[in-house]
């Protein structure tokens, strides 16, 4: 029993629970007096029986401060949150505290965030007599997933500050955090600026081949036979027209979550980088009218969308990958392969986010993809290692370097070897900075729906 009570004043001290506690200023004050009376008691015949006396007193007295704040039912807690999340953007949280008493307060709270979540508690405030009170905090979310938001813990004192007040209200609500759609974003409001950002173009037929997009100004580069020339007599400018490949493609996002896919980068892990490039791809492939289907996977199918056109499709994607973690075992690309077959039965642009040297050591992954090629288009794209360019890149200063400098020589040759082999078969693969992930994905299916592959 004592240790159960133990633990329940320990919570209250920690935001938990509900009661009432001395402030620090109580504390100092009761500190002070006991001390002068132990002083007072050396040069007066004072005994310890009415030193205690005095003490109890003045403590009984300093409860009276509790009844100058106000009470539980005179206080309304009502807290505002967006319902999806980002992750690693920040957000704000507004609080509205209602006193509905005579009196005005101080207070403090904590909220019952994950512990994944940024917390910046505790968030202090005043209170005025019968107001409403706005207060926020910043947060950020760091992990996918969904979370319950529950209680709130509130703390708050008189004017006079002696004993505060604790209380636990109940306000649940659900959060959804999901991957960083920056750059999604980003390409559906100019996908031109978007690449020509990371230094590539989206390309067009210069035959004049597929759909015809738009009439725009002539540029150095265009083909002259794609002039206009009606419109350049009426504008009184070289005009060109301009075509884009023809859409309704089918395009199959391949995500890997296996072991290697949790490997930590500088921001986030593999997994998470991969994630943000299929969103992206998938919205740029979406609004150029193709299909698109996604398919998660580790050991095993995690999940599985089937392809689909239209910008509403996105959000069906999203919402079935959206909480997928790397799993800590080996992925299995061969049942993947071989589910895929029976699903994806129509020529599509395979686009697989892994980690291509545990791919490379896949040996019999080329007799699955040899078949695959019959019918679709591979491409595969991962995060270089910086570990290995570093060990490479840096000069030895004993034999310990050296011997680590050489092991990295021994992969990177090892890589190159592997990939130049499946390449010329077909295979293509490309490893690319982790901040240039997504351009560099969807660049490569811009390319390819440009050269017509599928």
């Amino acid at each position: 029993m004592l240790t159960k009570s133990l633990k329940n004043l320990w919570a209250r001290f920690l935001f938990q629970d509900r009661g009432i506690l001395p402030t620090k200023r109580l504390l100092w004050i009761y500190l002070g007096i006991s001390v002068f009376f132990v002083l007072l008691g050396g040069f007066l015949p004072i005994s310890w029986p009415v030193i205690i006396i005095m003490n109890l007193f003045i403590l009984a007295a300093s409860l009276a401060d509790v009844f100058f704040s106000p009470r539980k039912e005179e206080l309304s807690l009502m807290r505002t949150l967006p319902d999806e999340w980002e992750r690693g953007l920040p957000y704000t949280i507004h609080m509205q505290v209602e006193n509905r008493s005579e009196y005005p307060f101080s207070y403090a709270f904590v909220d019952d965030l994950p512990q994944s979540f940024l917390r910046p508690f505790p968030v202090v405030g005043k209170g005025e007599k019968r107001a409403v009170t706005q207060a926020s905090y910043n947060t950020r979310a760091s992990v996918r997933g969904d979370y319950a938001v529950n209680k709130l813990y509130f703390r708050y004192q008189s004017v006079w500050g002696l004993w505060e007040k604790q209380i636990t209200v109940e306000i649940p609500q659900e959060v959804k955090v999901i991957p960083d759609m920056t750059e999604t974003k980003h390409y559906l409001q100019d996908a031109q600026k978007f690449l020509l950002h990371e230094g590539e173009k989206i390309r067009k037929y210069s035959s004049g081949s597929g759909e015809f997009a738009q009439i725009r100004k002539y540029a150095a580069g265009d083909d002259p036979r794609m002039i206009n020339w009606r419109q350049t007599a009426k504008l009184q400018e070289v005009m060109t027209n301009e075509y884009e490949p023809e859409h309704g493609k089918y395009i199959t996002i391949l995500l890997d979550c296996g072991r290697m896919m949790g490997a930590e980068l500088k921001k986030g892990n593999r997994l998470e980088r991969s994630l943000e490039a299929a969103m992206t791809v998938a919205a740029a492939a979406l609004k150029k009218g193709d299909y698109v289907s996604v398919l998660v996977f580790s050991k095993g199918v995690k999940g599985y969308v089937p392809p689909a056109k239209g910008m509403e499709h996105l959000q069906l994607i999203l919402k079935t990958i959206y909480s997928v973690q790397a799993d800590p075992v080996e992925s299995n690309y061969g049942a993947v392969f071989s589910f895929l077959e029976t699903m994806q039965k129509k020529r599509s642009l395979l686009l697989l986010f892994s980690d291509i040297r545990a791919f490379l050591y896949e040996e019999s992954m080329l007799d699955h993809l040899m078949k695959i090629r019959r019918r679709h288009v591979f491409f595969m794209i991962g995060v270089k290692d910086e570990a290995v360019q570093r060990r490479i890149s840096e000069r030895p200063n004993h034999v310990e370097q050296a011997m680590i400098k050489s092991i990295a020589q021994q992969q990177m040759l090892f890589q190159k070897r592997e990939k130049a082999n499946w390449e010329s078969r077909g295979l293509l693969m490309v490893e690319t900075e982790e901040g240039k992930l997504a351009s560099a994905a969807v660049s490569y299916y811009i390319d390819m729906m440009n050269r017509n592959l599928l």
